[in-house]
């Protein structure tokens, strides 16, 4: 027992000095959260003598629930009619981002002498880009209320919904079995989301009527009643937990309840965030992240650019202007938390690459794309000024 309380004492008080340093510098929190899990945990403290932060269950738990309160706050910004409203936007430009980028990731893992399987992970975790890292920049700089917000927001949820049926598919190869049994899980994972489907687009009225209390600790208990226990039931069956919260998120949007959960359980979910991000280092050897330093530096150079180029092109497919539209192209650089996701489901993989290497490579690549995007977003006249001496952009 006071192991586990030091434990979790540990992991705040590094997260808070990371919090305070971010803070400090004027840059996104997430890239520094995993640096600090890498510095606190067993392959930098442990081989210092220094008190070392364990990969242990109860981070591990701590660190799901985070992750799952992340996705249902992206959840709530969508409700299902809203996404049915501008779903040719959406899709139209979800389509393009997915075309131009997925692959450069599985060119990158065939050319590095990888499996399919392998090459496209990294094609995942290449493509999607951070929902926390850019929603929380958008808000930060202004940018939550204008129109290149749309766009963005629009693209996220595409990749959200995309890496739903990704996940599933990635899991059972990842996982192994024969084609039956890959056929199984598969069919129980798109029946599973399924019902989440049907449950938020006729389940409204009873979404409301769980969250119809005044006092605020019954409240918040309902919510995480709802959304932790079926995000549980997906991991248990194959299915990415981030996926059924961002689902049941979508089902509180329109109960009425949305502003007040955003509000009570804003700080729930950012320290569970935090605990998320740190446990993603405490698990990654620094000495394998500058093992992989050449493919990290070919994913870097390669895929920003693309990001910024498919960007720009969905800007234009909502009308922007180009200077919005070159907004849309560097707020989807960072990448961040499925990415991670991602990596997780690697490491449960049998081979050395997807044990090792690929963990190691994600989590350098979001430390980098983490930073340079929130860089890049802060400085987008700066980005917009240099493009324009370089490539013939419209007005």
């Amino acid at each position: 027992m006071a192991a586990g309380l030091l434990e979790l004492g540990q992991v705040f008080l590094v997260c808070a000095v990371a919090g305070a340093v971010a803070l400090r510098i004027g840059l996104s929190v997430i890239p520094l959260y995993v640096v600090s899990g890498m510095l606190a945990g067993p392959f930098v403290a442990g081989r210092l003598g220094l008190p070392t932060v364990p990969e242990s269950d109860l981070l591990t738990v701590l660190a799901e629930v985070g992750i799952v309160l992340l996705l249902f706050f992206l959840g709530l910004e969508f409700s299902l009619d809203r996404l049915l409203a501008s779903r040719s936007r959406i899709t139209r430009a979800g389509a393009v981002d997915l075309a131009v980028n997925l692959p450069l990731g599985v060119v990158i893992g065939v050319a590095l002498g990888w499996s399919a399987v392998e090459a496209l992970l990294l094609g995942g975790i290449v493509y999607i880009s951070s929902s926390a890292i850019i929603t929380k920049t958008l808000i930060d700089l202004g940018w939550i209320a204008n129109r290149e917000a749309e766009p963005i927001l629009g693209t996220l949820v595409f990749e959200d919904l995309f890496i739903a049926v990704y996940l599933a598919v990635v899991t059972s190869l990842v996982l192994g079995g024969d084609v039956g049994e890959v056929g199984r899980s598969l069919a129980i994972a798109f029946g599973f989301l399924g019902a989440l489907l049907v449950a938020v687009q006729y389940g409204t009225g009873l979404f409301a009527r769980l969250l119809d209390v005044s006092d605020p600790e019954p409240f918040v208990l309902r919510a995480l009643g709802v959304v932790v226990p079926i995000a549980g039931i997906a991991l248990s069956i194959g299915v990415s937990e981030a996926v059924a919260a961002f689902f049941v998120g979508m089902g509180f949007a329109n109960s009425g309840h949305r502003d007040r959960l955003e509000r009570l359980l804003a700080p729930v979910r950012d320290v569970f965030a935090a605990v998320f991000f740190f446990w993603i280092g405490v698990g990654t050897d620094p000495r394998l992240v500058a093992g992989v330093a050449l493919p990290l530096a070919a994913a870097v150079v390669v895929t920003t650019p693309a990001k910024l180029v498919s960007g720009y092109v969905g800007g234009r497919i909502y009308d922007l202007s180009t200077r919005r539209s070159l907004r849309v192209g560097v707020g989807l650089v960072p990448r961040g938390e499925f990415s991670l996701v991602i990596a997780a489901l690697a490491a449960g993989g049998s081979t050395t690459v997807l044990r090792e290497t690929i963990p190691a490579l994600a989590v350098g690549y979001v430390l980098v794309m983490g930073t340079l995007g929130t860089v890049l977003m802060q400085r987008s006249d700066g980005v917009e000024r240099v493009l324009r001496r370089v490539v013939p952009l419209g007005g």
